[in-house]
């Protein structure tokens, strides 16, 4: 059952980065031409910036699409990691983009250009209009929200970070028509790009974790062990735990459990695995029972 909700949310996610991939990348042509006819570097910025989420969501979409591919002989676990390969990449690209902002908006404070504050306004509430009709539809995509899956999460701050673009452009564009002031175009681009920064930072770093095999961070070693030894009399001692995720969804576990009395081994395996399942949601474990010295010591 788990496995089946698990392929539907899959495949849910996969149709809502497909449809927020359309209406991004269709708008980014409009935001391109928007920016080359009002000279608004904000416009062009978040043009260049839809460009990369549109490859970005692309590369989501493929990662959530190749997910459903059977694991094989060479691929135990199958191709769940490209997730978090995807959300690793993508958290690059929003830096790139980052810099490539920052890069033009110098240009721009040292060398002011004319900019045409209404066409600028128009284009900008309409790409705040269709930034967050694709992020609804992004965040819709699990149940928790989209921190419960990472490549997800990824997808959701590019568009987020679109979001933040389009209304920094529109504040920009009521400044220049209400007083003329052309610099706050760039000024108020360089204030997006630090926000940006600071999201693309959070996937990277948490992506990371997960690609080196770092421990859950919700996941407390220590009490798991003394939790696991509380419930079941017959475990004296849980050692060798190594515990990673596939995803940010998928917890995986090893550990090692000695037992006062063989005799009921599978019964214990049992009752570790229960305990691996109801507190902590680890499903997929793998648990060496010793009745005697650690064999991993010898």
């Amino acid at each position: 059952m788990a496995h089946g909700q698990g392929h539907q949310h899959g495949a849910s996610n996969e149709r809502r980065v497909f449809w927020a991939l359309i209406i991004t990348a269709a708008f980014m042509l409009v935001e391109v031409a928007g920016g080359l006819i009002s000279g608004s570097l904000a416009l062009l910025a978040d043009a260049g910036h839809m460009l990369t989420d549109a490859i970005a969501l692309l590369f989501s979409w493929i990662a959530f699409r190749m997910a459903r591919a059977p694991a094989d002989q060479k691929r135990s676990y199958g191709y769940h990691r490209l997730q978090i390969v995807a959300a690793f990449v993508n958290g690059l690209t929003l830096v790139l983009v980052v810099g490539w902002i920052l890069i033009e908006a110098a240009r721009r404070i040292a060398e002011p250009v004319a900019i045409l504050g209404e066409t600028m306004l128009a284009v900008a509430v309409a790409g705040l209009l269709v930034n967050l009709i694709a992020f609804w539809i992004i965040h819709g995509g699990t149940r928790g929200g989209v921190s419960d899956n990472l490549n997800l999460a990824s997808a959701a701050a590019h568009v987020m970070g679109d979001i933040l673009g389009s209304a920094a452009t529109i504040v920009a564009a009521g400044l220049i028509i209400a007083f003329g002031w052309s610099i706050a175009d760039p000024v108020l681009s360089i204030l997006v790009a630090f926000l940006i920064l600071k999201s693309s930072w959070s996937i990277i770093k948490k992506s990371m974790h997960i690609l080196l095999e770092g421990t859950p961070d919700w996941l407390d070693v220590d009490e798991l062990k003394n939790r696991v030894v509380a419930a079941l009399p017959e475990v004296t001692d849980i050692h060798h735990v190594h515990a990673w995720s596939l995803t940010s969804e998928r917890p995986m576990i090893t550990l090692h459990a000695s037992v006062s009395d063989a005799n009921g081994a599978n019964e214990t395996l049992l009752g570790i695995k229960r305990v691996l399942a109801d507190d902590y949601g680890i499903t997929h474990s793998t648990i060496q029972i010793e009745c005697g010295a650690c064999t991993d010591e010898h």
